[in-house]
């Protein structure tokens, strides 16, 4: 049996893996702010009960894989089956730094250091066959990490402290690795976008107050997601009537 091309045995395994991965979310998150290895003997025979949060994150993590699977399918070669790779990587790299930056405000360093050296793999493995491909990438992290290195500097030169962290700077950097100068773009403004939305939701519902600081990551990552999934001229054209105020045709 086949959905969109792929055998169904793939979509079983994409949410196997995604289980997998989803568990490990889990534990990373406990781990990593404490600066502990996320996977030892000894965390592992003291693991409590699966809870609500293990249970969504799994689910999450399960679902995302099956959708990214439908939409890039399965291709001949390696290099056509990268796109597919590198977001199967990334998704629990992103779900953990949305649940981590959440809740302590921090974006671990070991993580946005393993998006990088993932990530200059598969750019090396892409200029295998297209040095374009590669150069698109190394100039999207620069972009990435650029903008918000640049915004974090002049606020704190503008109101003394910064208004992101350096974190968020390090995470779009890597990221840039996986979607290129002109998906980073957009994933910066619809970060902004998403932010506000859900920054006013968050007041309105009180879930935060207004003199609270609202952390960035989970904006990025949900930007992320969007990306992987909507195609870009879709988005391209949904930001620039946004923008523009309508004025895009």
């Amino acid at each position: 049996m086949y959905i969109n091309d792929v055998n169904v045995i793939f979509y079983i395994l994409a949410i196997i893996f995604g289980g997998v991965t989803g568990r490990i979310v889990e534990w990373a998150k406990e781990r990593l702010p404490e600066n502990k290895k996320i996977i030892t003997l000894e965390y592992l025979k003291k693991r409590k009960r699966i809870t609500k949060t293990t249970i969504i994150l799994i689910i999450v993590n399960a679902i995302l894989n099956v959708v990214i699977l439908y939409k890039y399918g399965i291709q001949e070669t390696l290099i056509e089956n990268l796109e597919l790779i590198k977001y199967i990587i990334l998704i629990p790299i992103l779900l953990i730094v949305f649940t981590i930056d959440y809740k302590h405000r921090i974006i671990p360093n070991r993580l946005s250091l393993t998006m990088f050296e993932i990530g200059i793999i598969i750019a090396f493995i892409y200029g295998i066959s297209n040095v374009a491909i590669t150069i698109n990438m190394l100039l999207g992290m620069i972009l990435g990490g650029g903008i918000f290195l640049i915004i974090t500097l002049v606020t704190k030169i503008i109101y003394g402290k910064e208004s992101m962290g350096l974190g968020d700077a390090k995470l779009m950097g890597g990221l840039g690795l996986y979607f290129g100068v002109s998906n980073i773009i957009a994933i910066v403004l619809m970060s902004f976008l998403v932010g506000a939305i859900l920054s006013i939701i968050l007041l309105v519902t009180k879930k935060k107050k207004i003199n609270e600081a609202i952390p960035f990551g989970p904006f990025i990552v949900i930007s992320c997601i969007i990306s992987m999934i909507i195609p870009f001229g879709i988005i391209q054209n949904i930001l620039m009537t946004i923008f523009t105020l309508g004025l895009y045709k």
